[in-house]
């Protein structure tokens, strides 16, 4: 559950096919590391955490945190190193922390690449994909079971994600061995249309994530490799010591984000969304003050906009 339309949208389908709320669990894998210990954020929007708790506390479904130590910060900076633990939540309080001891020394020093290719666009495979099934593996509770991981990818993002499958078995599934697992994997939303997306979000009358509301397309990180340029110039009007910090890397790697340009020249070319100021202070706030249920719903500035995807 990333808090974006196409994860809330599963959410809202899975009630509508009458899926009993103690059967659906979300998961949010924090992107930027452990949520508890960071005051400045690099990648993703401060209010989305908040947000993804509000969702979880209306609809009344758990909701668990997952990361990668030290997010995607300390993956890109890897020298000679190994990649870090993995930790995620357990039910009834505490956590647990996996990996990180063995594997090989390596380096990145610089940004994943804008590909739909995972082996080179690396923060959604380590940061996303890894993270989600390591728990999924690490848990007792999910041996000699049945469980369904349901994701919101939708085949009009683009012609990668047109190729999914609607179903298969998860890579987290493990049917032979001691620690059998029965894990499949479906994408509901899978042929929609966003169009389709909106309207069950309306039809239930929840509050979309506020990057929405202030104009942005697509809600994954803040400054997702994949921006366009008026999103970083958006960007770098609200989190300006976040659009720094990435202009430095790029000079410190020597290798820009986008192919061909850096962050300062994609920005100077684009134009900030404007959004209302009090949407603009609600993404940028590290807790979710709205309501999730709303009486009076609005379609959010950012609907059917520019998605900043791989393609």
């Amino acid at each position: 559950f990333s808090g974006g339309k196409d994860s809330l949208a599963c959410l809202l389908r899975l009630l509508d096919m009458g899926v009993p709320r103690e059967r659906i669990e979300l998961w949010h894998h924090c992107v930027d590391g452990d949520p508890a210990d960071r005051e400045v954020r690099l990648m993703d929007w401060p209010v989305t955490e908040g947000y993804c708790r509000a969702v979880a506390a209306a609809f009344g479904v758990p909701l668990y945190f997952s990361w990668k130590e030290g997010g995607f910060e300390r993956e890109m900076l890897r020298q000679g190193a190994r990649t870090a633990p993995i930790t995620f939540e357990l039910p009834g309080g505490g956590r647990r922390s996996v990996g990180g001891e063995r594997g090989k020394l390596g380096t990145r020093r610089m940004f994943p690449q804008v590909t739909a290719d995972l082996s080179r666009r690396w923060c959604s495979a380590f940061l996303k994909i890894d993270v989600g099934a390591c728990a999924l593996r690490n848990q007792d509770r999910f041996r000699g079971r049945r469980t369904l991981v349901v994701t919101g990818e939708r085949a009009e993002e683009s012609p990668a994600r047109a190729r999914y499958a609607e179903f298969e078995p998860d890579r987290a599934d493990g049917r032979t061995g001691r620690h059998r697992r029965h894990v499949d994997r479906w994408r509901p939303v899978h042929g929609w249309s966003e169009r389709q997306v909106w309207e069950l979000i309306e039809r239930y009358k929840v509050a979309a994530h506020p990057a929405y509301h202030v104009g942005i397309g697509r809600v994954s990180c803040m400054t997702c490799i994949f921006s366009d340029a008026n999103q970083w110039a958006t960007i770098r009007e609200l989190a300006p010591e976040n659009f720094a910090r990435i202009a430095s890397y790029e000079e410190s790697f020597g290798k820009t984000i986008h192919r061909t340009l850096p962050v300062i020249r994609r920005a100077d070319m684009g134009t900030p969304h404007a959004g209302d100021p009090a949407d603009r202070v609600a993404v940028m706030s590290r807790t979710y003050a709205g309501p999730v249920i709303v009486q009076t719903w609005r379609l959010p500035k950012g609907a059917f906009k520019h998605s900043c995807g791989p393609s």
